[in-house]
């Protein structure tokens, strides 16, 4: 806390009471905190102070203002009067004998000009018809703007993503049935549409390069009626029938591809489902049954036992499980990476929407990126994941309008996407509007963005530097680092800008700030050497930041900065 005098002014009342000719002993005037600070994006000062006993003219009126001068410019805080006794005009009275309190409040937005800055009181003093100059006070000088390096840019921006697949696994199958306790194969069921349908996509699959044939299985069954031996039996004869047609199908097609087999002695699990979806009077009692017996011969006696429901299933259920199940799984082999990358330069309407979301992947350049997805938004434009993507890349080329632009239009398609909330919430952080951000961010829950680190920004940013904090967590960022140098943690702002996975110029400046607030003048020496390395305009923030004041004429530091 500073302190300083206000002695102008105590001399210029001392003249309004026209008493004598001495200068009277002034009081002390705190002004809190001293250097200022940016707090919440405002600069705010708690000026105090007293007025002497037997000092202030009983017809005396002063008239004090706070003025922050940066520049050439200066800004105004509002002015508070002070009157005598015996003054009839509004303010605050202060006592002849006894003296007062003097209490200000300054606060103003913050500008980055106002660094280096001072904070004067202007005061105005009359007595009657009489008026007196009295020069500006300087009451504190600098401002501390640590706080307003947290910077939206540090959080992780929500890439809503493609669903692209290289290869696609699609799955048909047929089935070939058999009457009650036979195994034997009928026409009727080798030529039926299903199965001409299965060979004609295996030998598709065969020939074409961009499919392949992952698996092709010949599934036995046995409906769950009748003794366990026998079904066992009538599974495995029923497989090895239709796998041996398989095999020669595959043969006279000229198809080469290995084939799996396996049995089902009691098909249960397809008896549960075929009663399920079937419309028979009591299937509840019949699926109760099911829940009820674990053993296959109980619960066929007590199925059996429904008689007036078991005719049904042996009508309509129990024959569509007499078969052997056949089933072909080809992967469709989609674009090679090349491939994509050259049809979105060349032709992208060939694209499909996720092979240009895909596209986009392929390339760091942001150019690049920024002409596959504004394809997207022309190709596919209810599909917000074009706009919110385009959004990102104007985003990280600087242009936060139009990132906030392009946001709008995603949200205008799904309004409580949490991945373009959470990007809209960032963006208004970047534009340093706090209250849009947390209308955004509040509908961002469940982003693959990190919320918690853009809700501890948000946080720093409004100046409740407890949620900031518990926000963080563990999050290792330069704004995490920044809560804790804050906070005057700065063990753990070490630690945190030590693990930052991609330190840039700013993690190293943060460190240098570290460094001077502990007195390790080589810790500020080798991370502003560091941060100036990455980006020369750390120079000209380095020499103007308070927090290096006390190297402001280092020979050291000077080389660094200039």
């Amino acid at each position: 806390m500073k302190k300083t005098f206000l002695f102008l002014s105590v001399v210029a009342l001392a003249l309004l009471t026209a008493c004598n000719n001495t200068v009277p002993t002034p009081d002390e005037l705190n002004c809190n905190p001293s250097p200022l600070t940016v707090v919440g994006g405002k600069i705010t000062a708690e000026l105090t102070g007293t007025f002497p006993e037997k000092k202030f003219a009983k017809n005396g009126v002063l008239e004090v203002t706070p003025v922050l001068k940066y520049g050439d410019k200066e800004t105004l805080g509002e002015t508070v009067t002070y009157v005598g006794e015996k003054v009839k005009d509004n303010g605050k009275v202060v006592s002849y004998k006894n003296g007062g309190t003097y209490k200000q409040t300054f606060t103003c937005p913050y500008k980055e000009e106002m660094n280096n800055c001072v904070l004067c009181l202007r005061f105005k003093a009359t007595a009657g018809k009489k008026s007196f100059d009295v020069p500006d006070l300087k009451v504190a000088d600098g401002v501390n703007a640590t706080a307003t390096l947290a910077k939206a840019e540090d959080n992780k921006l929500a890439v809503t993503p493609d669903k692209f697949q290289r290869i696609i696994q699609s799955m048909q199958e047929a089935d070939i049935k058999f009457l009650i306790q036979q195994s034997n194969l009928r026409d009727s069921e080798t030529k039926s549409q299903a199965m001409k349908d299965l060979q004609a996509a295996i030998k598709d699959a065969d020939k074409d390069e961009k499919k392949l044939i992952s698996s092709l299985e010949v599934l036995g069954y046995a409906s769950p009626d009748g003794g366990m031996k026998l079904n066992e039996k009538l599974a495995e004869d029923r497989q090895k029938v239709a796998q041996k047609y398989l095999a020669k199908q595959l043969k006279k097609d000229k198809v080469k591809a290995d084939i799996e087999s396996e049995v089902t002695a009691e098909d249960w699990e397809g008896f549960k489902k075929l009663m399920e979806n079937s419309n028979i009077q009591d299937k509840d009692l019949v699926l109760r049954v099911l829940s009820m017996y674990s053993d296959p011969e109980e619960r066929e006696a007590q199925i059996k036992n429904l008689s007036a429901v078991y005719k049904n299933i042996a009508d309509d259920v129990l024959p569509k499980l007499r078969r052997s199940r056949l089933v072909l799984t080809t992967d469709l082999i989609g674009r090679s990476d090349d491939e994509i990358a050259q049809l979105a330069k060349e032709n992208p309407a060939e694209l499909s929407v996720e092979e240009l979301l895909y596209a986009a992947t392929l390339t760091n350049n942001l150019e690049e990126q920024g002409a596959i997805y504004k394809k997207v938004t022309e190709q596919y434009p209810n599909d917000l994941r074009g706009w919110n993507n385009l959004g990102i890349v104007s985003f990280k080329q600087g242009n936060v309008e139009s990132a906030s632009r392009l946001y709008q239009k995603a949200l205008s398609i799904d309004a409580n996407n949490p991945d373009v909330n959470y990007n809209a919430g960032v963006a208004a952080l970047a534009k340093g509007d706090t209250k849009k951000a947390g209308e955004y961010l509040g509908k961002a829950a469940g982003t693959s963005g990190n919320l918690d680190a853009a809700m501890g920004t948000y946080y720093t940013m409004t100046g409740d530097y407890q949620k900031a904090s518990a926000a963080y967590g563990k999050t290792a960022s330069n704004n995490a680092a920044i809560q804790q140098i804050l906070n005057e943690d700065y063990a753990g702002a070490r630690k945190t800008l030590a693990a930052v996975a991609e330190p840039n110029a700013m993690t190293h400046y943060l460190q240098a700030v570290v460094a001077a607030r502990t007195n390790n003048r080589d810790g500020v020496y080798e991370g502003l050497r560091a941060a100036v390395a990455a980006d020369a305009a750390m120079k000209v923030k380095a020499a103007k930041d308070i927090e290096f004041a006390k190297y402001a004429e280092d020979e050291t530091f000077l080389s660094i900065v200039k």
